[in-house]
C-alpha cells in the first residue's frame, strides 16, 4: 500500500507544470524544512529549522566544527586566565555586518546582555547567567553586566562567577551570536523577518509557512559559499518531500524512517546517502521518584530485561550505534555498559527487589507510529520477566506535560545536545535540582554524582574535568534511571549534481560553506 502511494505521488509530481513553482535559480541549493522557523532572531530561537538557518546569517566568538571541536569564528586569539574565570577574546579586524558597519567588542557586550535583559524574554538566558553581574543585570539592580568589559574595540573580557568548563561550547549557540544595535532597535519585532548579521549568507526572503531565501553574502568576512544561495521549502509531509526530490526539486533530503531501507539499498541512491552518528541519546526514562522505580534493582531488571541491540538491528534497521551510557562515544569513550541483555537476572534482580511475583507499570510515549511499534517490542520483552506494562500514547503537548510533571512510571525520549560537551549529557538530565521541564525527568537523585558534576563543572583542567565526567556517567549507568538504547543516526540523500555535502553533530554549526551545485 505504501508504495502504492508513494507511485501516485510521483506521479502527480511528475504532471506539475514548471510555472507551477518559480524555475530554479542557477547556483541555488533547494533544500527541504520540515516545519516554518519560529524566529530568526538568536536571542529567541530554540527549533532545530531557526539554529539551522541562522547558522549560516550570523557569527559568533567561537563555532562548532565538523568534528564537534570548539573554533574561533570572529575571535582570533582566546586567552583564558589560571583562575578559569576569565576570557580575553581578540576580534578579527574588518568583519562588517551585512548593512556594511564594522564589528567591535560593544557589539557582542549589547548581544549578550540583550539575552539576559528581561524586556527581551529571552528562553537562552542560562547560557550568560554565570558571567559577574549577570544576576544583578537581570534583576533590574545594575545599567550593564560587570562581567563583560570592552577595554578596546577589538577586545571583549568576560569573567564567570566561577569556573565553568563548557562555557565557550555556549558562546557557540545562536544566543551567542553578534546582531547591531542601531538595526534591532529600529527593526523591533520585525528583526526576526529582516536579520542583520556578519554570515555568508542574508535573509533576501520568507514567505511564513511556505519558503525562505538566503542569499550568498558577498562582503562575507571567512571561507567564501560556493553557492549563489540556499532555497528552503517548507514541506511538513515526509511522502511530499520524497516526491519532490525524486523529481529533482530538492538537492537533499533527510532520509525518513519508512524510506531507509529503500534509498541505501537502491542501485541508483546507495552512492549518493551521506550519514553519521548523530550526537543523541535515545532512551527510555524510568521515575526514581515513585514506586516502583524508586528502587534501583527494578530498573535494572527493566534494563536486562530488553534486547536493546536485537531491536535497533531488526526494528530499526540498524540505524543507530548501541549506547553505553547517556553520553555519545563521539564526546567521551569509557569501558562501561548497562545491564545486558539477560531475562533470568532480571527475574532474578526483581524477586531481590519484593516483586517475585511480578508487577505492573505504564509506559507514556508520543504519536509517532514508530515510536509505539518499538515500545510494544519492549512491552514483549517486559512481558517475558513478569512486568505487565501498558502503553499511555497521548499527543506531543500532553505527552510532555505528564512526563514533567512525573506522572509517567516509564517514558520514551531523547535528548539531542545543545553543545558538544560532556556535560551538556549530565548536568541538565541527572542533576537533582533539574526535575521536570529542566531536563531530569527521571527524577533522578543522587548525592554523590551531583558532587561530581558539579565539580567537573568549576574543573578548568580538560583532562581532569573528562575524568569526573567519566565517573558520573558510571555512577549514572550503576544505577540505570534510563533504559539506554542508542544514538541515532542522520542520514541524508543528495543528488548527483550536488557537491561536498557534509553532516555536522550540531545543527547550528553548518554555515553552508564547501558545498556546491554542478548541473
Amino acid at each position: 500500500m505504501r508504495s502504492f502511494v508513494l507511485t501516485l505521488l510521483l506521479l502527480f509530481s511528475l504532471l506539475l507544470t514548471s510555472c507551477s513553482r518559480q524555475e530554479r535559480m542557477p547556483g541555488y541549493l533547494y533544500q527541504r524544512l520540515s516545519s516554518d522557523p519560529t524566529t530568526l532572531d538568536p536571542a529567541l530561537i530554540v527549533d532545530v529549522s531557526g539554529g539551522s538557518i541562522s547558522a549560516k546569517l550570523y557569527n559568533g566568538l567561537v563555532t562548532f566544527a565538523e568534528d564537534a571541536s570548539i573554533v574561533p569564528d570572529l575571535a582570533e586569539h582566546i586567552d583564558l586566565s589560571s583562575d578559569g574565570r576569565t576570557y580575553t577574546f581578540r576580534l578579527k579586524a574588518g568583519v562588517t555586518f551585512s548593512n556594511g558597519r564594522e564589528v567591535t567588542s560593544a557589539d557582542f557586550k549589547y548581544s549578550f546582555e540583550r539575552v539576559l535583559a528581561k524586556a527581551t524574554k529571552s528562553p537562552r538566558t542560562w547560557l550568560f547567567d554565570r558571567i559577574v553581574g549577570a544576576k544583578e543585570f537581570m534583576d533590574g539592580k545594575a545599567a550593564g553586566v560587570a562581567g563583560i568589559e570592552t577595554p578596546d574595540p577589538h577586545t571583549l573580557k568576560i569573567t564567570l562567577v566561577a569556573p565553568f568548563g563548557p562555557f565557550l561550547g555556549l558562546l557557540a549557540m545562536p544566543g551567542g551570536y553578534v546582531i547591531p544595535r542601531e538595526d534591532v532597535e529600529r527593526l523591533g519585532p520585525d528583526f526576526s523577518d529582516h536579520p542583520v548579521g556578519t554570515g555568508p549568507y542574508t535573509l533576501t526572503g520568507w514567505k511564513h509557512g511556505d519558503s525562505l531565501v538566503l542569499k550568498a553574502n558577498p562582503g562575507y568576512n571567512g571561507e567564501k559559499p560556493g553557492l549563489a544561495g540556499i532555497s528552503y521549502r517548507v514541506i511538513p509531509e515526509d511522502l511530499t518531500a520524497v516526491a519532490e526530490f525524486e523529481r529533482g526539486g530538492l538537492d537533499s533530503l533527510a532520509v525518513p524512517a519508512p524510506e531507509y531501507r529503500r534509498y541505501t539499498g537502491d542501485a541508483r541512491w546507495k552512492d549518493l546517502v551521506v550519514s553519521r552518528v548523530g550526537m543523541n541519546t535515545y532512551y527510555m526514562g524510568l521515575n526514581c521518584g515513585r514506586p516502583p522505580f524508586d528502587n534501583p534493582l527494578v530498573r535494572r531488571a527493566v534494563s536486562a530485561a530488553i534486547d536493546r541491540k536485537r531491536i535497533l538491528d531488526t526494528i530499526y534497521e540498524g540505524r543507530g550505534l548501541l549506547a553505553r551510557g547517556p553520553v555519545p562515544q563521539s564526546l567521551m569513550t569509557q569501558d562501561i555498559s548497562p545491564e545486558a541483555y539477560d531475562p533470568a537476572a532480571a527475574r532474578r534482580l526483581l524477586a531481590e527487589s519484593g516483586h517475585k511475583d511480578g508487577l505492573s507499570v505504564k509506559i507514556y510515549i508520543g504519536a509517532e507510529q514508530e515510536t509505539l511499534d518499538m515500545v510494544e517490542v519492549i512491552q514483549q520483552y517486559l512481558a517475558a520477566v513478569g512486568i505487565k506494562a501498558s502503553i499511555v500514547q497521548l499527543e506531543w503537548s500532553a505527552y510532555k506535560q505528564a512526563v514533567n510533571n512525573g506522572d509517567a512510571d516509564a517514558f520514551w525520549l531523547s535528548w539531542q545536545a545543545d553543545y558538544p560537551d560532556p556535560e551538556n549529557f549530565l548536568f541538565p538530565v541527572f542533576y537533582s535540582g533539574n526535575f521536570g521541564s529542566a531536563g531530569n525527568r527521571a527524577r533522578f537523585k543522587d548525592p554523590e554524582f551531583d558532587a561530581l558534576i558539579t565539580k567537573a563543572q568549576a574543573e578548568p583542567d580538560g583532562n581532569k574535568r573528562l575524568e569526573l565526567y567519566r565517573a558520573a556517567q558510571s555512577r549514572v549507568v550503576a544505577q540505570a534511571p534510563w533504559v539506554f538504547f542508542w544514538h541515532k543516526m542522520d542520514v541524508v540523500v543528495r543528488q548527483p549534481w550536488v557537491k561536498g555535502l557534509r553532516l555536522y553533530p550540531i545543527n547550528n554549526a553548518d554555515k553552508g560553506l564547501g558545498i556546491s551545485i554542478s548541473r
